[in-house]
């Protein structure tokens, strides 16, 4: 599983598509309709907010939106609007992690993708995410 702290916008549709659906599953997870993956570094973030499915809730909307802007057809029932958007931080050093991992595998699976943004010095984090300096987050597995 992987919930990205960049923002979708970077994802070639494989990843889009594949960050939709482990959201989901995260989204399943936080409230209690499955008992695998419950324990999964990458939901430690979403966990310790002060409300993780509207944490979640908001995370998706950015996702679904992204899928709009692309002409996919995520369904927008799957997650709930009602939430009041909130931040969560994330450090450089993850979303440099990120866009080191991301590139790896655009390189494979898009050549085209990964030459669009290999210039790119900057990458924006998801808009639920506040970048603050710091390390590769202690969650993930490195």
């Amino acid at each position: 599983m992987r919930i990205w702290s960049i923002h979708p916008q970077y994802l070639d549709t494989k990843g889009l598509v594949a960050l939709w659906r482990e959201t989901l599953l995260a989204k399943n997870v936080l409230e209690g309709k499955t008992t695998g993956y419950k324990n999964h570094p990458q939901l430690i973030r979403f966990k310790n907010s002060d409300n993780p499915l509207q944490v979640i809730n908001q995370y998706l909307s950015v996702v679904y939106q992204e899928s709009l802007t692309r002409g996919y057809h995520f369904n927008k029932a799957k997650f709930s609007i009602d939430f009041s958007p909130r931040t969560l931080t994330v450090t450089q050093g993850q979303i440099e992690y990120e866009k080191q991992h991301l590139f790896k595998k655009l390189k494979i699976r898009d050549f085209n993708k990964y030459n669009e943004l290999i210039s790119q010095k900057d990458i924006e984090p998801h808009p639920l995410f506040k970048i603050i300096e710091g390390e590769i987050e202690e969650w993930e597995i490195v």
